[in-house]
Formats: structure tokens, sequence, C-alpha cells
């Protein structure tokens, strides 16, 4: 158990047999009544954020969850599958369990699995990745307002927002939590 008092961003806690991770908390004392805690938390298993407000001092379980490196082989259909580097035991999850992740998923790709008492429930990925752009309208000279961007479709399938002088070939680094753009390579 673990006090409301104590959450802090990146805590993983269990909430109505389901596990959460706090993206943001903030104490409120009014000048009226008991302080609260105010927190926004993220499913683990869903991707899905709630808002929930805590008594301050309330006591919420705290998820013991594991990680474990992996790397990801290949795709078979609707399958993605990775392997423990360590045992060579593979798993398999569906596009539908990866969520938003497959975007970013490059063959070889060392990712971190989750697990919550010996269950998989996702997967995390770096931070950032490298990734090969294959398809992009060439930048028009005098297109230069600052901050122009222009579509750009990745080696992984996944579309993004570019700036003009970016062209088919090159390899950008691109941030997976927000699929934004960060420079090219």
């Amino acid at each position: 158990m673990i006090s409301t008092n104590d959450f802090r961003t990146g805590l993983t806690i269990e909430l109505e047999g389901e596990v959460y991770t706090v993206i943001d908390f903030q104490h409120v004392k009014p000048g009226k009544g008991a302080a609260f805690v105010r927190s926004k938390l993220k499913n683990v298993k869903t991707g899905g954020t709630v808002e929930k407000t805590f008594r301050a001092g309330e006591k919420v379980n705290r998820a013991h969850i594991d990680k474990r490196e992996m790397q990801y082989l290949y795709r078979a259909g609707e399958q993605f599958t990775f392997m423990d580097t360590e045992n060579y035991e593979q798993i398999s999850f569906s596009e539908e369990q990866l969520g938003e992740a497959v975007k970013f998923l490059k063959e070889n790709m060392m990712i971190s699995v989750v697990l919550h008492n010996g269950t998989t429930i996702g997967i995390e990925l770096p931070n950032f990745v490298e990734l090969t752009v294959v398809k992009t309208d060439p930048g028009v000279k005098g297109d230069t307002v600052s901050g122009a961007t222009k579509r750009a479709v990745l080696e992984t399938g996944a579309e993004v927002q570019v700036p003009l002088f970016v062209e088919e070939g090159d390899v950008i680094k691109i941030d997976t939590r927000s699929g934004e753009y960060i420079e090219r390579i």
C-alpha cells in the first residue's frame, strides 16, 4: 500500500482491478475542508487516461511490474513476435494490444515488455527511434514560411509531419511518445 501523498510521475498503482501509471498529480489544499490529490492516470493495458481525485493520505495498492528487454522479430499478419534475448523465448502480441506502438516498430529493435503478476500487459518503445523516409513530396523553393512542414511516410508505414528540407531516403529521429519529428540524422 502506498499513500496518495507519495504519488510521483511514473508510479504504477492498482485501482479497481486495473493497472495505472501516474502521468500527472497535484496536491490541493483548499482554504476550507480537507486536502486532496488530483491525479491523471494512464491505463497500462488500454492506454486510456482517466482523471481521479483522492483524499490526501488515502492508501492505494502499488502495482509491481517487471520489464524485460526483448527484440522485435517480425510481423505475421496481425501478430507481432518478440524474443527474449536471454532465454530465446518468443511471445506474440496482436496489433490491437500494441496500439500506437505499431507505427514505430522496426525489425530487430530492442523494446521493453511490461509484465504484471507474470502476464504481459504491453510494451514500451524507446523514447526516440531512427527511421528512413520512404515517401514525401519534394520541398518547393520559395515555400519557406517559418515552420512549414509536409507529410512523410516512414519505412514502418507511419505518417509524420517533417520540415520541407527532408527528402526521400533521409534517416530521421522521431519521438515515439508524441510522434513528432526531432531531427535529420
